[in-house]
């Protein structure tokens, strides 16, 4: 089968970000291979938007691969303060900082190689905002020294589009991650065939991950984190129970700041946020043996989740159940008593 067009894309505009990402840290510039193609239809309207696009792509690319090699042209030393983050964050954060830490340490020790690559804020001209290398800008501004930057100019759309080209070739992005991104780009009002081409997915996959970005917030989503070990068919079962509990936003909302205090990882507050709200199975029905002192057999007790019911047997049983009846009002008042005492 013949590679799909819309990994060409990623394959094409992946290239140049792969080597950003990964040069801090490598000499060698010989980028990762391209993702393997996904089999099924592709619908014309996204394969004409690939082919578009293609060669815009390589352009820049290629553009940009040349400035980054020669060290001259657009290569600036900018103040981190004077830059903000995408408008279109693209990656939620991962649970374990040291990951970074050694990044971090690596810029410290080893100067940033490569420069990130950033526009000019469009409401504020000395201003600017990132397009490539969020990580980069980071630990420049942790460090408390200039990045290394080249300014383009690109608009909201294509800053989105590229974003989302350049996420499809990474590897670690997680399902929720993409599905993230999808709903920013729904909110920017992208078209939904250019968002099949960005993330590389069909229609399918999108009305997919529309379901959970519809019913589950994004700040719920923040707050339950990459969770990487969650993959789409649990994070569709949380977003069927929020769907069908009703205040369940709240709580989730309302569990998760429970669990954030004690800091469990990602993928344990999406279990914290599923069990909040998804009741546990129906026990099955069980039976107990009624028998005093002697062993003499009284009966039969039936519970279900809904029922409780005790079969008789002979006259003593007959007996016990007319004593038990007698001391339900006694029974009552003393449930009430300790239900009082746990919640006072």
């Amino acid at each position: 089968m013949s590679k799909s067009p819309r990994k060409s894309i990623v394959a094409s505009f992946g290239l140049l970000s792969a080597e950003l990402e990964s040069s801090e840290n490598k000499t060698d510039p010989t980028p990762p291979p391209p993702a393997p193609a996904q089999t099924g239809r592709v619908g014309a309207g996204v394969i004409g938007a690939a082919h578009r696009a293609i060669g815009d792509i390589r352009a820049e690319r290629d553009r940009l691969r040349a400035i980054v090699e020669s060290g001259e042209g657009w290569i600036q030393d900018l103040d981190p303060q004077v830059i903000d983050a995408s408008p279109y964050p693209d990656r939620l954060p991962d649970d374990d900082p040291q990951d970074f830490e050694r990044f971090k340490r690596s810029i410290e020790e080893e100067g940033q190689k490569v420069p990130i690559q950033v526009r000019r804020h469009p409401s504020s001209n000395d201003r600017y905002q990132v397009v490539y290398g969020h990580r980069r800008w980071r630990a420049a501004l942790e460090l408390g020294r200039t990045v290394r930057a080249i300014e383009v100019e690109i608009s909201d759309l294509d800053l989105v589009l590229a974003q989302g080209i350049e996420n499809a070739s990474r590897q670690d992005l997680t399902w929720i991650e993409r599905a993230l991104f999808a709903a920013r780009m729904d909110d920017a009002g992208i078209k939904a065939r250019h968002i099949y081409a960005a993330l590389s997915i069909e229609d399918a996959e999108l009305a997919r991950m529309r379901s959970v970005y519809r019913a589950i917030p994004a700040d719920i989503i923040e707050a339950i984190g990459r969770a990487p070990k969650v993959g789409r068919p649990r994070w569709l079962d949380l977003a069927k129970a929020i769907s069908a509990m009703p205040d369940a936003l709240n709580v989730v909302r309302a569990a998760l700041s429970e669990a954030n205090e004690v800091t469990e990882t990602s993928d344990q507050r999406f279990q914290v946020a599923l069990k909040a709200i998804k009741p546990p199975p129906e026990a099955r029905n069980m039976q107990i043996a009624i028998s005093d002192l002697s062993g003499t057999r009284l009966g039969v007790l039936m519970t279900s989740p809904r029922e409780v019911r005790i079969s008789v047997e002979g006259k003593l049983g007959t007996e016990f159940v007319r004593f038990i009846e007698e001391e339900l009002p006694d029974l009552v008042e003393r449930f009430t008593r300790s239900r009082d005492k746990r919640n006072p």
